[in-house]
C-alpha cells in the first residue's frame, strides 16, 4: 500500500510539472544508445515555436539536464541534450533566441573545460553549426573571448596519441574558423581583430601549418590553410596589421626566416587570400620589420629579403602602394648597410653577400612590377645613391619599354652617362650593362640569341637619337680612351653599340657609328687598349657592313678583317 502511495504520489507530482519540462524529459529514451525522441522532440519545437517566451526556459533545463547528466558521466544523454539545443537554434529565428543562446554557449563551455577530447570535439562541432545559423537579430553584449582561447588552446594540442592529436587540433581550428564566420560581418559582435585575439588565433594556426608532413585531406595542415585563406580574405583595410603583426613575431619567436621556405609560404598564402587593393600594407609591414631586424644575422635579414622578392611577384597589379620610392630606399639602405657589416667585419662575409644578392634581385622583381615611367623614376632614384662596387644586378629581360624616349628622359639619360666616366671600372662597367639592358628591348644581347632581330625603329625612336646621339657617343669615346678599361668593358661597349644599331636600323645611325667606329681607332694609348679598340672596331663595322645596304662596304670589311686576323692580334 506504501509503495502504491508513493509511486501515485509521483505520478501525480510529475503531471504537474511545467509543460516544457515535460516535454523535455520525454525526448530522452530510457536507454541513451536509442538516441533522441524525434517524434517528442517534434512535440517540444512546436510548443518552443508557439510559446516563443518559454524558449529561455526550455534552454536553462535542458543545460541543467546536460551539467547533470555529465556530473554522472552519462555521455550518451549529453549527446541528446546538445543535439535538442542543436535543433531548437536551427529552428527559432524569433527575438527570444538570444537567450537560448546565451544558454546554448554556456553548456558549450561546460563542455570545452571538461577533461574528455571527445567532449571537445562535441562541442566544437555543435558550436561549428551555431556559427553557420544567420541571426535575425543582433546581440549587444555576447562575448567570444573564451572560446577564442580555448580553441586555439585545442590547436597546441599534445595528446599522446597521434590521431587523437591531429583530431583535437582539427576541431579547434574548425572552431576557430567559425568564430571568425560569427564575428567579422557583424559590427555588434566582439571585434575578432583586436591584437588580444589576433595574437591567439594567428600563432595557433601557423603552428599546424608548420607540420604539413601530413597534407591530406583533414588533416591540421590542410585544415588551417583553409582557415587562415578564409580569416585573411575577410580582412579590411584597418585590420591587415593587426593581422600580420602576428604572423611576424611567430617567424621571429620560432626562427623560421632561415631556409626553410616556411616564411615565403605563409606570405604566399597571405598575398593570394587578402584583397588586391591591400597587398601594399603587406610590403609596408615586411619592410618595417626588415629595418626592425637591422642588426639581426644575414641569414634573417636575407629571408625577410627572400619574403619581399615573392611578394613582389605576387603582386602583378603594377603598384606596390602610395610610397613606392620608400620601398627602394629602404632596400637600398639594407644594402649600404649591408656593405658596411661586410667591411668592418662584424659580420660573416659570405653571408652578407648572399644578402646583397638576395636585396639586388629583390630590387629587380620590385620593379618589374612598375610601368615604364615609373621604372625610370626608380632607376634615376637609384643611380642618385652611391653606387656599390662589385654588384651586378642581373637586369636581361626584367626591363620592358615602348620607346627610348619614354624610357631614357634626359633626367635619367644624363646622371647615367656621366657615370660611364667614374674611376671605378666596376662601376663603368655595371653603367654599360644597365645601358645595354635599357636599349635592348628585342633582347638581342642575350648569350642564346641565334638569330638578330631587327624589327625597325618608332618615330619617338628616332627623335630620341637624334636629340642624345652626340652625347651618347662622346661618353663611348672618352671611356675607350680610358687606360683602366679592360677586355670586359670593350666587349660590354660593342654590345651596346650592336644593340643600338639593331633597335635603330635607319641610315642616319649606321652612318653615325661608322664614324665613331673609325674615330676610336686615332688613339695614342697602350698596346693593351689600342687592341681592344680595333677588336671593338673591326667586330662594330663587320656587324654595320651586314646592316647596310653597301654590297662594296661589306667586300671591303670583310677583307680588312681577314688582315687582322692574321696579324694575330694578342688582344682578339
Amino acid at each position: 500500500t506504501v509503495v502504491c502511495v508513493c509511486v501515485g504520489l509521483c505520478g501525480c507530482c510529475w503531471a504537474l510539472r511545467p509543460r516544457y519540462k515535460r516535454l523535455v524529459d520525454n525526448i530522452f529514451p530510457e536507454d541513451p544508445e536509442e538516441g533522441l525522441v524525434k517524434a517528442n522532440m517534434e512535440k517540444l519545437t512546436f510548443f518552443a515555436l508557439s510559446a516563443p517566451e518559454k524558449l529561455d526556459r526550455i534552454a536553462a533545463y535542458l543545460s541543467e539536464r546536460l551539467t547533470r547528466e555529465l556530473n554522472r558521466h552519462r555521455y550518451g544523454y549529453v549527446c541528446i541534450a546538445l543535439e535538442a539545443l542543436e535543433q531548437l537554434l536551427l529552428a527559432c529565428h524569433c527575438q527570444s533566441i538570444n537567450l537560448l543562446v546565451e544558454s546554448f554557449l554556456s553548456t558549450l563551455r561546460l563542455l570545452l573545460e571538461a577533461d574528455r577530447p571527445h567532449l571537445h570535439m562535441l562541442a566544437t562541432n555543435s558550436f561549428v553549426k551555431f556559427a553557420n545559423i544567420e541571426e535575425d537579430t543582433p546581440s549587444y553584449h555576447r562575448s567570444y573571448d573564451f572560446f577564442v582561447s580555448r580553441f586555439s588552446q585545442m590547436c597546441h594540442s599534445e595528446h599522446e596519441d597521434l590521431e587523437t592529436r591531429n583530431r583535437i587540433r582539427v576541431s579547434g581550428i574548425r572552431g576557430l574558423q567559425g568564430v571568425v564566420r560569427k564575428t567579422v560581418e557583424d559590427e555588434l559582435q566582439v571585434n575578432i581583430w583586436e591584437p588580444r585575439h589576433m595574437e591567439q588565433i594567428i600563432p595557433a594556426l601557423l603552428l599546424n601549418l608548420q607540420q604539413d608532413e601530413d597534407s591530406s585531406s583533414g588533416s591540421p595542415a590542410e585544415q588551417t590553410e583553409v582557415c587562415f585563406r578564409e580569416l585573411l580574405s575577410r580582412a579590411a583595410y584597418g585590420h591587415i596589421n593587426n593581422a600580420i603583426r602576428p604572423v611576424l613575431m611567430h617567424l621571429d619567436s620560432h626562427t623560421l626566416w632561415e631556409g626553410h621556405g616556411f616564411a615565403v609560404r605563409c606570405f604566399q598564402i597571405i598575398m593570394f587570400s587578402i584583397q588586391s587593393q591591400h597587398s601594399h600594407l603587406v610590403i609596408q609591414q615586411l619592410l618595417g620589420h626588415l629595418d626592425a631586424n637591422s642588426k639581426s644575422p644575414a641569414s634573417v635579414r636575407a629571408g625577410i629579403v627572400q619574403v619581399l622578392s615573392e611578394a613582389a611577384v605576387i603582386e602583378a597589379t603594377g603598384s606596390v602602394g602610395p610610397t613606392v620610392l620608400e620601398v627602394f630606399n629602404t632596400l637600398l639602405r639594407q644594402l649600404r648597410q649591408s656593405v658596411h657589416y661586410q667591411q668592418s667585419g662584424c659580420y660573416d662575409n659570405a653571408s652578407e653577400r648572399k644578402l646583397q644578392d638576395a636585396v639586388v634581385h629583390t630590387i629587380g622583381s620590385f620593379a618589374n612590377t612598375l610601368p615604364v615611367y615609373q621604372r625610370s623614376e626608380v632607376m634615376l632614384f637609384i643611380i642618385g645613391k652611391i653606387p656599390v662596387p662589385g654588384i651586378y644586378p642581373d637586369l636581361g629581360s626584367r626591363y620592358e619599354n615602348s620607346n627610348l624616349l619614354t624610357a631614357l628622359p634626359s633626367s635619367f639619360l644624363e646622371p647615367l652617362l656621366s657615370f660611364t666616366l667614374m674611376e671605378d671600372p666596376e662601376v663603368r662597367l655595371l653603367i654599360l650593362s644597365i645601358l645595354t639592358s635599357l636599349v635592348d628591348r628585342q633582347h638581342n644581347a642575350e648569350p642564346s640569341v641565334l638569330e638578330l632581330k631587327n624589327e625597325g625603329s618608332s618615330r619617338q625612336d628616332v627623335l630620341f637619337i637624334r636629340k642624345h646621339a652626340q652625347r651618347l657617343y662622346r661618353h663611348v669615346y672618352l671611356t675607350c680612351k680610358d687606360d683602366s678599361s679592360g677586355r670586359s668593358h670593350y666587349l660590354a661597349l660593342f654590345t651596346l653599340l650592336a644593340v643600338l644599331s639593331l633597335e635603330l636600323p635607319n641610315e642616319e645611325v649606321l652612318v653615325d657609328l661608322i664614324r665613331l667606329a673609325l674615330a676610336l681607332q686615332d688613339r695614342s694609348l697602350s698596346v693593351l687598349n689600342r687592341c681592344g679598340i680595333l677588336a671593338l672596331s673591326s667586330a662594330l663595322l663587320n656587324l654595320l657592313s651586314h646592316l647596310s645596304q653597301s654590297p662594296s662596304l661589306r667586300q671591303h670589311i670583310t677583307e680588312v678583317g681577314v688582315r687582322v686576323l692574321a696579324c694575330e692580334l694578342p688582344y682578339v
